[in-house]
């Protein structure tokens, strides 16, 4: 693996599981198995490598998405593999992260919500005019407006404090909130689908 490559992926997996604040360069250079010298001949500081790791994750959970999507066979089996993608990506990830980078690296975060909202938004958009082509889904759905609903949602789960607490965890938020999403959208066809992609593909997911 290339060294930028390692930087990138040894900062991204520290700022995931451990929020943006803390994490210093002696961190990512001590995961990435190189040493500061090296990484600051990379990077001038740490503003720098928070921008750049999280464009690099985020860009590849969205191809991971996208593969997903275009791989499956109907609309709700796509939408069921990427919930099962996200329970894993989800899975130890510190929930405080996504508002440490608002505050504390706003261009980051602007930047991260504004690919999410061109990409992430026209790739839920596209599934939901699939899945009401095949009937899976309600007919006359406004699928621009449902697919921004659906990333406003996520959004919002990812700020600490609103629904995760000592009870419920990111991961378990996020399952509920887009089973709800999709129950709302879906046929009763589509719903007899889902349930038989959820066993196929989705964990048990509890409470703490």
């Amino acid at each position: 693996m290339e060294t930028l490559t390692k930087i990138l992926s040894a900062s991204a997996e520290l700022f995931r599981q451990y929020g943006f604040k803390t994490i210093t360069m002696d961190d990512i250079a001590r995961r990435a198995g190189i040493s500061k010298k090296t990484l600051y001949q990379h990077f001038a500081n740490k503003n720098e490598v928070v921008n750049e790791s999280v464009a690099w994750f985020q860009q590849n959970v969205t191809g991971n998405c996208l593969n997903i999507l275009n791989e499956a066979e109907n609309a709700i089996e796509g939408m069921v593999k990427v919930m099962g993608m996200f329970d894993q990506v989800l899975g130890n990830m510190n929930p405080s992260g996504m508002f440490e980078l608002e505050r504390y690296y706003p261009d980051a975060f602007k930047n991260f919500r504004d690919y999410m909202m061109e990409h992430d938004i026209a790739a839920i958009k596209k599934n939901i005019l699939w899945g009401m082509e095949e009937g899976l889904y309600r007919e006359g759905l406004k699928a621009d407006f449902m697919a921004r609903y659906r990333m406003e949602i996520s959004m919002l789960v990812l700020h600490p404090d609103l629904m995760i607490n000592n009870h419920n965890d990111l991961k378990f938020v996020m399952h509920e909130v887009s089973e709800h999403f999709l129950y709302g959208i879906m046929t009763p066809k589509g719903e007899k689908l889902y349930q038989k992609y959820k066993e196929k593909y989705i964990k048990q997911v509890s409470t703490l």
